[in-house]
């Protein structure tokens, strides 16, 4: 199921897309109108610990809103919400991997494989799709792209066996870890350089765990105004899903809701030579199959 987060009349709501539509079903007025489950989550992060519960939920909501008299009136078209990304606040900081693809580190100077590299961008770099976001030329001038599989984590787990950890996964969306890097290199650390406002958009859907069974088979694609920059595949990850998921859980308990960032394959724009960072007026778009298209406007 193809979830989203987006704003209509002042209220933030979820809901699925309409098959084979640019709608989605607004299924907190499904249920309010229809009534057909005793109960259901109000936001999405209450709804998410439920698992393919709530999925499931989702569906007969959809189901119902179908088999009523006027279907469209539980349909709300694209062009008429404002799209929010799909986990708009996390619980604490995205959590990030770094040096995730072998290329990638050749490219940044490095030899190969690395020890497990985690960093966090601030909850406010969280950006939507098809948003403006600041180049922040006032404080960088090496602006620059990282495409990412990012995964939603489902419910609280700590020291998670690697057996078991796609259990606590709900889903997956795309992420864009924009990334200052000047001064990454003048702090000597991630943090600031991550943690730019709105350096780090999510969309355009989340992606329920069952749809995607082999994230580890998924093509990533970074383009610049249309100039392919990245392109690679999940199955280049040095450390797959199952392995972030367990190793991270050993120091930092997971909650629902939280966005693990799963690393960037080569091609990012310090990699040229000379390098390629962005400037205003740009526009970004990752796509990763079986999720969709993630645009980012720089201003």
């Amino acid at each position: 199921m193809k979830l989203l987060s987006f704003r209509y009349q002042e209220e933030e709501r979820f809901g699925p897309k309409v098959k084979k539509e640019e709608a989605v079903w607004d299924v907190l007025a499904i249920q309010k109108e229809l009534e057909v489950l005793p109960s259901f989550p109000a936001t999405l992060i209450e709804g998410i610990p439920q698992g393919m519960e709530f999925v499931e939920q989702m569906r007969k909501l959809s189901e119902a809103a179908k088999a009523s008299e006027n279907p469209d009136q539980f349909k709300l078209s694209f062009s008429d919400i404002e799209w929010l990304a799909p986990i708009s606040k996390t619980p604490k900081n995205v959590i990030c991997v770094g040096k995730n693809y072998t290329e990638h580190i050749k490219e940044m100077g490095g030899d190969g494989p690395v020890d497990l590299v985690v960093f966090t961008k601030a909850p406010h770099t969280i950006a939507a799709d098809e948003q403006t976001v600041s180049v922040h030329s006032d404080l960088t001038d090496a602006y620059d792209y990282e495409g990412e599989l990012a995964v939603v984590i489902g419910k609280p787990g700590k020291s998670i066996p690697k057996q078991m950890a796609y259990d606590y996964v709900f889903g997956y969306t795309i992420a864009n870890d924009l990334t200052a890097r000047d001064l990454q290199e003048k702090h000597q650390q991630f943090f600031l350089g991550k943690s730019l406002e709105g350096s780090c958009p999510m969309g355009p859907y989340l992606v329920t765990k069952d749809e995607i069974p082999q994230s580890q088979n998924l093509s990533i694609v970074t383009k610049v105004n249309d100039e392919v920059r990245q392109n690679g595949n999940t199955g280049d990850m040095i450390r797959r899903v199952d392995d972030l998921v367990s190793e991270i859980s050993k120091y930092v308990p997971l909650e629902a809701g939280d966005v693990i960032l799963t690393g960037t394959p080569s091609g990012v724009g310090k990699g040229y030579n000379p390098p390629k960072f962005l400037k205003a007026g740009d526009t970004i778009k990752v796509s990763i199959e079986s999720i969709g298209t993630l645009v980012t406007h720089l201003s």
